[in-house]
């Protein structure tokens, strides 16, 4: 069993930014390919972005690419997930999710673990 879990979501204004972090307490993280996603109420859960093991591989959802940064510090068992010039649409509770390698040309895939979520929201 892996434990994941996000932080830092938030109210933020349009155009604004937030880094979310997704930690494990166990040594194992930087085993995983980790991905992000998110669900806006009424709205299916969507995939945004996905990492491998060692970090030098990224993949983004094309609706945000150009405003989301997906990052890992294995050495402190932390993924990020950068957003800027946050919108509307970006509002949504926001999850990262391990998968087992290896790590393919796609995000799409079995992701065995998942955290509870941050919430984003985006308002003036």
């Amino acid at each position: 069993q892996l434990l994941l879990v996000e932080s830092g979501g938030g109210l933020v204004q349009p155009g604004g930014s937030l880094r979310l972090s997704c930690a494990s307490p166990e040594p194992t993280l930087d085993y995983y390919v980790i991905g992000w996603f998110r669900q806006a109420p009424g709205k299916e859960r969507e995939g945004v972005s996905c990492i491998s093991p060692s970090g030098d591989t990224t993949i983004y959802a094309d609706s945000v690419k150009g405003r989301f940064t997906i990052s890992r510090d294995n050495s402190k068992n932390l993924v990020y997930l950068q957003i800027n010039s946050l919108k509307a649409e970006d509002a949504a509770v926001h999850y990262c999710a391990a998968s087992f390698p290896p790590f393919g040309d796609s995000c799409q895939r079995e992701y065995t673990y998942w955290g509870e979520g941050t919430q984003v929201t985006v308002s003036s």
